[in-house]
């Protein structure tokens, strides 16, 4: 039997019996649809996640950090990871180091996180919050879509942006307007002690009269700044620590400042040299491919490593399993469906017994009759995937419809939280199409194996 033959006799034979056959072919299209619309969830929530993190700068970002002990590397280190410290004192996170690792290759910048708490006035206000240094890149994070104002306009100028919820408890009715008042931040400087020239005699070496461990002083400074931005959410998500304040200065204003920070005090008694330490450093990567290779150099130099792709590989594999159970449950009403062909398909080879017999006696074979059988199933399968798709396509436009209703009335941005890729499409008529010719095999087994004599005796 000839290709055309067969799909001329299978579209007639559908046509024959166009309500059963088009009942069939509904059930399919809701299994689909069911499929189509819990997938699209779990896709759509897998790219805002995706569009979200990307967006926030933490994929091309490492998270450098010294250890605290060498007790801490032996328990929390990695195997294969940096060689213990045989003086027992682990690796400074110091401006050398930052050095370094801006060398390695594919790091493009290493920025300090500075974050301190500090006494602000604004018209004769005080408050007591906490500052913290943004870097220029930090410009192109998703918080600063919705910022009032403007950002920093140089990498040292005395310029702040702060946040809507700081501002609110400066003026509640009117927080915009505190763009363009000056603030007067409070702070505590770390300051060396210059050596006294009458103990240099007491030393007993050239090398211990060199040396600088003379410590450092605490000293009360103030800094002028004017307001220039205003911004609602946290920066980078909220996912560093640099973001949970509530007041930013540009980073580079913030080093030239020498502000007292916790990892200071533990500098003092770890280094040989009172030389200025860092609680870490962020570094930025040209592609998020280099970020393993970063973070494995950065590790042979003795430091501490986060990146979010850590935590985005456990993330992916939730949403694997997520796509997994939807798939699963979507696939259930496709299931039900696919008894509906069983059942349709029977009755066709119940109904036309004499017809199969005929052909058997013209000459047709078994595997003509089993391909027509197929053929009937496939086009019921083909055509509910694409309408199922549709529909599932349907509804995953009301779910983005009304999360984005949802979120607007409670003045939140909208979002896509359903999406269906045009891979998504094709998988869902093609597994429509499978579980079809699946559902096909028993009734065309059974007609194929009619006697042609009894058939046309059935009658």
């Amino acid at each position: 039997m000839k290709l055309p033959d067969l799909v001329e006799m299978a579209t007639s034979n559908l046509r024959n019996s166009a309500l059963r056959n088009g009942l069939t072919t509904v059930g399919i299209s809701v299994g689909i649809a069911s499929l189509v619309a819990m997938l699209s969830l779990g896709v759509g929530l897998q790219q805002l996640a995706g569009q979200r993190l990307s967006r926030s700068g933490l994929f091309d970002t490492v998270v450098v950090s010294a250890w605290n002990s060498s007790r801490q590397m032996a328990q929390d280190g990695e195997p294969g990871g940096p060689p213990l410290p045989q003086d027992g004192i682990p690796a400074v996170l110091d401006e050398a180091a930052r050095r370094k690792i801006e060398q390695i290759p594919a790091v493009i910048e290493a920025q300090p996180e500075i974050r301190f708490v500090g006494e602000v006035k604004v018209d004769g206000k005080s408050y007591i919050t906490s500052v913290a240094g943004l870097a220029p890149s930090a410009r192109d994070d998703e918080a600063f879509d919705t910022l009032q104002g403007s950002f920093f306009s140089g990498p040292t100028a005395s310029e702040a942006v702060v946040k809507l919820e700081f501002a609110q408890e400066w003026d509640q009715k009117n927080p915009q307007a505190i763009l363009g008042k000056n603030l007067v931040l409070r702070y505590a400087e770390r300051r060396a002690l210059e050596p006294d020239p009458a103990d240099d005699a007491g030393f007993s070496s050239e090398e211990d009269a060199s040396d600088e461990g003379y410590g450092f002083t605490v000293v009360r400074r103030e800094l002028a700044v004017r307001v220039v931005g205003l911004v609602e959410q946290d920066p980078f998500g909220g996912m560093r620590s640099s973001s949970r304040a509530r007041v930013y200065l540009p980073t580079a204003l913030v080093e030239t400042l020498n502000i007292m920070q916790a990892s200071d005090l533990r500098g003092a008694v770890q280094a040989d040299k009172m030389q200025k330490t860092y609680q870490s450093l962020m570094a930025r990567v040209s592609n998020p491919a280099h970020v393993a290779q970063v973070e494995e150099a950065i590790r042979k130099m003795g430091f501490r490593t986060f990146s979010i792709l850590d935590a985005a590989r456990s993330l992916q594999r939730f949403f694997v399993i997520l796509d997994l159970f939807l798939g699963i449950f979507g696939s259930m009403a496709l299931a039900v469906a696919s008894l509906g062909i069983v059942n349709t398909l029977v009755m066709a080879v119940l109904e036309r017994r004499r017809e199969i017999g005929i052909m058997k006696a013209l000459g047709a074979s078994d595997r003509d009759i089993r391909r027509l059988f197929f053929a009937e199933a496939g086009t019921m399968g083909f055509f509910g995937g694409l309408i199922g798709v549709a529909i599932g396509w349907a509804i995953a436009l009301g779910i983005n419809w009304g999360t984005a209703y949802y979120l607007r009335q409670r003045d939140f941005p909208p979002e896509t939280v359903a999406a269906v890729p045009w891979w998504l499409v094709g998988a869902a008529v093609g597994f429509a199409v499978i579980v079809s010719l699946a559902a096909g095999i028993y009734p065309a087994a059974r007609a194929a194996k009619l006697d042609p004599v009894q058939a046309i005796r059935y009658e």
